[in-house]
């Protein structure tokens, strides 16, 4: 069995430009980065603005396991088996974060037959957006503490500033530092940190940004702190936000691959789905669906997490509305959800997982119910998809699909696009243009008027399930001032962990008789939303104690081997 990697490198690619034509752009929208990638210029959009829009699909999932749904696969899958059944489709799809890359997860390309290529570019520096989000952030973090030493003209209390320094690779030792050491010269000492990159506010105003003036007045509406007296401070007073603006003009337009079938695949910001709203950008989003029939996207984690944004969030600034939903899962992770199994590296998969087990099956399948209920919640037509494995029966298949039925699920299809490619994801597609044609019901889950308390509650009792809501002196404290401060109706993006429905990783399938507590609150005004934080939450990956990276090399040919 060929490996991920060596599947993508012996694949045949086409010129960027032939893929690009065979969707209606012009070699003058582009601007190439070598053969096989290219930038799409945002000027398209005023060729294309009288041109209906197509079908817009997301694509999400169950509770995350350690054993992976195949999500991306998923994604993938179902866009090249609509281009096999005759469809226009685009794929939409965020950049992978190094820090998994070379941690825990991996790169996050797909696998199997349902990859996107080139593999190890889209993998690793792709072409350079996530350092220019990273150079960006910095620079603000400099303007900083430059503004301090020389003279702090805006009077910044140094015990207020929330605005850290960012690097894309999980480095734990840098969670908590202290700067400004060795002399006046250096600074002014204070403690800060590092978060990665993706889950910079930076990255989700790129994700949710609409042109290059709504993007510069988005950065300049960043809050970094307080002055003593209380007011905010933002990187519009400290004369940061142009220069911000200058290091993203490149990194604002979309760019443009394709998958190992061909069809074509725009790829475009990362925000995590846990610590940020976890999607492509509205920018990608909205060219792709002038060029295509449908619209292929994904979320990040379960419909608890970036499915929720999606719709609260990224529908909210685009003005978009999803016309069906994937959700996907598997036989072994819904077993695992029904408290079957435990998952040792490197160890082979216990029996509960691989044979028949179905009253672990059952207990799992909870789990899909809430997020099938979850998705409903909006309005919106879900069709579930079963990434099938070699071990599954037909029987735990035919038992998936009634009960996911029953649900409410319009159906639940079996797929085998990782062994096969689009063809092994036509049923689903099928599907998926069946739930299309069903008339849009699409609606918030609460109403921007609604005060902070009100969205919490509605999310953590409507979405996760909980029975209510305690909040720490500091969530208090936040509330108060934020809706003081004319912040009360902005959007929620909930940092919980995508482990559970719950806010504890350890509440597997679906949990009851909890309360959500909260213990912070924080601003992210140049995205346009509030950021509860549900328990402990770290903005800071760290590597395992086998890092992903320690497979990657070069072999004798100069070629990448060891990602994954």
């Amino acid at each position: 069995m060929l490996k991920d990697i060596e599947i993508a490198q012996q694949a045949e690619m086409k010129p960027i430009v032939e893929i690009a034509r065979s969707v209606g752009l012009t070699e003058d929208e582009l601007e190439l980065y070598g053969k096989y990638k290219a930038k799409v210029s945002l000027e398209v959009l005023k060729r294309l603005k009288d041109r209906p829009n197509g079908k817009y699909v997301v694509v999400t999932a169950i509770t995350p396991t350690p054993l992976g749904e195949g999500k991306t696969v998923t994604t993938i899958g179902v866009s090249q088996a609509m281009g096999l059944i005759g469809k226009k489709v685009f794929t939409c799809l965020r950049q992978p974060s190094l820090g998994p890359v070379f941690g825990i997860k991996g790169g996050a390309a797909g696998g199997g037959y349902s990859q996107v290529i080139p593999m190890e570019d889209f993998n690793l520096h792709f072409t350079g957006d996530v350092h220019a989000v990273s150079i960006a952030h910095n620079l603000l973090s400099a303007f900083i503490d430059a503004h301090i030493l020389h003279g702090n003209k805006l009077g910044i209390d140094p015990l207020s500033i929330t605005w850290r320094r960012v690097v894309d690779v999980s480095d734990r030792a840098l969670r908590h530092i202290v700067i400004g050491l060795g002399g006046s010269e250096n600074g002014y000492p204070r403690e800060t940190g590092y978060d990665i990159a993706v889950a910079s506010e930076v990255m989700a105003i790129l994700a949710l940004t609409t042109d290059l003036f709504d993007l510069r007045k988005r950065l300049a509406r960043i809050l970094i702190g307080f002055t003593y007296d209380g007011k905010p401070v933002t990187a519009e007073d400290l004369k940061c936000a142009g220069a911000m603006t200058v290091l993203l003009k490149d990194a604002i337009k979309p760019n443009l691959i394709q998958t190992l079938e061909h069809t074509p695949v725009f790829v475009h910001a990362g925000p995590f789905a846990n610590i940020a709203h976890g999607n492509n950008s509205i920018i990608a989003d909205q060219i792709a669906l002038k060029l295509a029939d449908y619209v292929i996207t994904e979320a990040g984690f379960g419909a608890d997490c970036g499915c929720e944004k999606f719709m609260n969030i990224k529908c909210r600034y685009s003005g978009l509305a999803p016309n069906a939903v994937i959700l996907t899962c598997t036989v072994r992770a819904l077993k695992m959800h029904g408290g079957a199994g435990r998952v040792v590296a490197g160890k082979e998969l216990p029996k509960e997982l691989t044979e028949e087990n179905f009253p672990a099956l059952e207990k799992g399948l909870e789990n899909l119910e809430k997020h099938i209920e979850n998705v409903r919640l909006f309005g919106v037509p879900v069709v579930v998809a079963i990434n099938r494995f070699s071990t599954d029966t037909d029987k735990e298949i035919d038992f998936i699909r009634q009960r996911a039925q029953g649900y409410g699920a319009e159906d639940a299809v079996p797929i085998e696009v990782w062994a096969k490619g689009g063809r092994g994801g036509t049923e689903l597609a099928e599907a998926v243009v069946k739930a299309c044609e069903k008339p849009s019901q699409f609606r918030f889950l609460y109403p921007l008027e609604a005060s902070i308390k009100e969205k919490i509650e509605i999310i953590a009792t409507k979405v996760y399930g909980a029975d209510g809501v305690d909040y720490m002196p500091a969530a208090e404290r936040k509330i108060k001032l934020y809706t003081e401060m004319g912040l009360d109706k902005l959007p929620l993006c909930m940092a919980k962990t995508h482990l559970s429905l719950s806010h504890d990783p350890s509440l597997k399938g679906r949990p009851r008789n909890f309360r959500v507590p909260i213990r912070d609150i924080n601003a992210s005004v140049g995205a346009g939303f509030l950021y509860p934080l549900l328990g402990e939450m770290r903005t800071m990956p760290g590597l395992p104690s086998v890092p992903a990276g320690t497979f990657v090399d070069i072999d004798e040919k100069g070629r990448v081997v060891g990602l994954f």
